[in-house]
């Protein structure tokens, strides 16, 4: 999985690259101080993936985020930030950000977060969750049978819209992250959604 780390702060970007270039899986192609800079590496080195901060001169972490959807839609963005900003959150999932982390979240969380993105998963940190069922004033409550949920698969999209992990989802259910993944195959083709945060948005709005 090739990176490219993009905060203002120098310390914190030699940080993750340490961090992360200790990962067999992971190599840190380059580093970057603001969105500007990352459009420009993104465009030289062509990485799978791109570890963002939020608040930043010159271009943002949200503006970069939608840049570089635009221009290279294959490369997944997740948000890395300690601000727990409703309007942040809302503006990097609408451009297509794949997760949203807090640099307070543990390295080993960190490293999983994006090992589940390149997967292909959508990852909310829990936190980060809260202040989006925070931000749904208009939320409709309704029950599994509307939607034709068994009481398992209900229980499957609860936990998504809390913010865990699929691993915590097997845990906590005592299923096989496999399974797990099946049912969220299942949930997205029952409901029509696209991916995670679908899921996780649906739930807090008609749960």
């Amino acid at each position: 999985m090739k990176m490219i780390v993009v905060d203002d702060d120098a310390l914190i970007r030699d940080s993750l690259k340490l961090i992360l270039e200790m990962e067999e899986d992971f190599e840190v192609a380059g580093t970057a101080a603001n969105g500007q800079e990352a459009l420009e590496l993104c465009g030289r080195l062509q990485p799978d993936m791109v570890l963002m901060d939020v608040r930043m001169p010159v271009m943002d972490g949200v503006l970069g985020t939608r840049r570089i959807r635009e221009q290279f839609p294959n490369i997944k963005i997740v948000i890395l930030t300690t601000f727990k900003d409703e309007e942040y959150i809302k503006e990097a999932l609408r451009h297509g950000a794949s997760g949203y982390i807090l640099k307070s979240q543990p390295a080993e969380s960190i490293v999983e977060t994006l090992r589940a993105v390149a997967k292909g998963n959508t990852v909310l940190e829990a936190d980060v969750a809260t202040s989006l069922a925070e931000l749904i004033s208009d939320r409709k409550k309704g029950s599994r049978q509307d939607f034709q949920l068994t009481e398992r698969e209900m229980a499957v999209l609860s936990m998504i819209g809390e913010g865990l992990s699929n691993r915590e989802i097997a845990e906590k259910l005592y299923l096989s992250e496999g399974t797990v993944r099946n049912y969220i195959s299942v949930l997205l083709d029952k409901l029509s959604l696209r991916d995670r945060t679908q899921l996780a948005i649906f739930y807090l709005k008609r749960f």
